[in-house]
């Protein structure tokens, strides 16, 4: 059987994040956590990562900063992560700026879980 795919959920919120996790690992991915920009950025060097779940309201870097980073990075296996917005202050950015930041989709809070998992599939094969 293949590797599971690795998502890397960065979140504050330990609740919204054990809900996720759990979610995805009954689908059978791996999942790995941040709870801050600068830790996403360290996971993203230290493995291989499949896609982002990423909550755009997290301490240090917030989401749009390290999409932005992720996508300058020179390493196409870096930069070519498919990135998923998660935010509850959606209304606070437009499409056009998650486009710019290199957001591939994004989903609103509170989660819509069936949501979670059709568009993480869509990303992940």
């Amino acid at each position: 059987m293949a590797e599971p795919k690795t998502i890397l959920i960065a979140e504050d919120s330990s609740v919204i994040l054990n809900l996720t996790k759990k979610i995805l690992e009954l689908q059978n991915y791996k999942v790995v956590s941040a709870k801050n920009g600068g830790e996403v950025l360290k996971k993203v060097q230290d493995q291989k990562i499949d896609a982002i779940l990423m909550d755009l309201n997290i301490p240090v870097k917030n989401g749009m900063e390290c999409t932005k980073e992720i996508r300058a990075n020179e390493d196409p296996q870096i930069s070519q992560i498919p990135i998923i917005a998660v935010t509850g202050n959606a209304n606070n950015y437009t499409l056009e700026q998650f486009k710019e930041a290199g957001i591939n989709a994004y989903l609103p809070k509170p989660l819509d879980f069936d949501m979670l998992v059709q568009t993480v599939k869509e990303y992940v094969r």
